[in-house]
């Protein structure tokens, strides 16, 4: 067993040396893992906000969910051509949510859509037929089991193994991966929304439009008076009823919950529909409902409503990042204590990872787009070389079976970063968490992706 945990440090602590997958998108070169024009919404800039029911409830993060937060972010977890293309969880589920953006050409049939059984990211996985799916968010996921869009995942530790083993060719997760994973998707919360109540009713900031698309959404079916759209979608319970129902989209699947969900499009399983009017008038098809044009109005205002959120999204700083990577860091106070050369491994990897796609927001000379701060650009960069290879000395250190000097090198680290932070701070004018110099660089990586059509 220490063997094979050697054997994957080396593996590990090798590719802290090796390139990171450029996150221009869309993918335009032909050398690149994914084809050329998919995109993984990588220019994110305003990002999901992320909510995490035990800080909202007062409470602090544990090493579980510290562990958690970093392999969901880490393509260490995950192989083959998955894993090549620095693709991880939250390349799917940008901050829990759903990644709309997301396009791999022949393998999906519009942004936002993959087909999680087919031959490209797991060839042994492949079901022979081309069936692409949206991409769920995973905001409030406990409380909406079962899992997978056809409900035939009943726990969320056995849904994020398939997700890993069969749609990413990943090797068997330990039991302490899947603990970790499960604890931080468990953490992922709805967002508030001011316009209605926790048990789902709307409160006075909702519109006069909603309030009377309310009424239709609990007006009984003309055809079935034991029906109405909150008999599926029961407001009490994260407005779903745990079932899967077919309501004419080719077979039977989940009840969606309605909770945030005006950020979750394309909707319905496949992605059919971009819009919450298409929704509507769909259902109002299917059940032969009735509804009037202003009725169809209104129940759009409604859905509208119950799924909005006080503050859907957050701007990505300097600051944030190094937070996020300081709570991934943490992990390892924990991992090199209790000799665990794997949780070491992945963490140096991981993080060290994530630093490279920092410094790449600081761009070089090369990046004509980006006009004035060179050379607090190129500190940038070089501080970020510096954190990257203390911690390749970490798992060195932990390699070599000396755990006193990985512990010594870990403080070193947090100097580090303490000391390189206000270099970073410096150059974020000129670099990519700036809006002006974000939209001007991938504006030309775009004008490059049309000239290489």
């Amino acid at each position: 067993m220490k063997a094979q945990q050697a054997i994957l440090s080396i593996a590990i602590v090798a590719t802290l040396v090796a390139a990171v997958p450029a996150g221009a998108t869309p993918v335009i070169s032909k050398d690149a893992t994914l084809p050329v024009g998919s995109e993984l919404n990588a220019e994110l800039l305003d990002q999901p906000t992320e909510l995490f029911s035990m800080e909202a409830a007062g409470g602090k993060r544990s090493y579980l969910f510290n562990l958690g937060d970093m392999l969901f972010s880490s393509s260490a977890i995950f192989g083959g051509k998955a894993r090549d293309a620095g693709m991880s969880c939250n390349s799917c589920h940008q901050q829990g949510a759903s990644n709309a953006k997301l396009f791999v050409p022949g393998h999906s049939t519009k942004p936002g859509t993959f087909d999680t059984s087919g031959p490209f990211f797991n060839p042994k996985a492949d079901n022979g037929i081309f069936d692409p799916v949206t991409v769920p968010s995973l905001r409030g996921d406990k409380y909406l089991a079962p899992y997978g869009h056809d409900g035939r995942i009943a726990s969320l530790r056995e849904f994020i193994r398939n997700v890993i083993v069969n749609e990413f060719a990943g090797a068997e997760p330990s039991g302490q991966v899947l603990d970790a994973l499960v604890t931080y998707v468990n953490e992922i919360s709805f967002l508030p929304n001011g316009k209605i109540t926790s048990d789902g009713k709307l409160t006075a900031k909702a519109p006069d439009a909603a309030r009377r698309g309310e009424t239709v959404f609990n007006k009984p079916f003309r055809h079935d008076v034991t029906m109405s759209c909150a008999t599926c979608h029961i407001a009490n319970a994260a407005f779903v009823d745990r079932k899967v129902h077919d309501v004419g989209s080719g077979g039977f699947f989940k009840t969606k919950t309605l909770l945030n969900a005006k950020f979750n499009a394309p909707y319905f399983h496949d992605g059919r529909y971009d819009s919450l009017s298409e929704v509507v008038a769909h259902f109002d098809q299917h059940f032969d409902l009735g509804l009037s044009p202003t009725e169809r109005e209104d129940l759009v205002a409604y859905l509208d409503t119950v799924g909005d959120a006080d503050r859907p999204f957050t701007p990505n700083t300097v600051q944030a990042e190094i937070d996020e990577l300081t709570e991934f860091a943490s992990v390892l106070n924990v991992a090199i204590s209790a000799r665990d050369i794997e949780i070491v491994a992945l963490t140096v990897d991981s993080v060290g990872a994530e630093w490279r796609e920092v410094a790449e927001k600081f761009t070089d000379q090369k990046d004509t787009s980006v006009e004035g701060g060179l050379p607090e650009r190129l500190k940038a960069r070089a501080a970020v070389r510096d954190m990257v290879l203390t911690l390749r000395r970490i798992a060195m250190a932990a390699q070599a079976d000396d755990f006193p000097e990985a512990l010594r090198i870990y403080a070193e680290y947090k100097q580090t970063v303490a000391a390189v932070t206000p270099y970073l701070t410096a150059a974020e004018p000129w670099s990519l968490y700036n809006p002006a110099v974000h939209d001007r660089h991938f504006s030309a990586l775009r004008r490059l992706a049309e000239l290489a059509k």
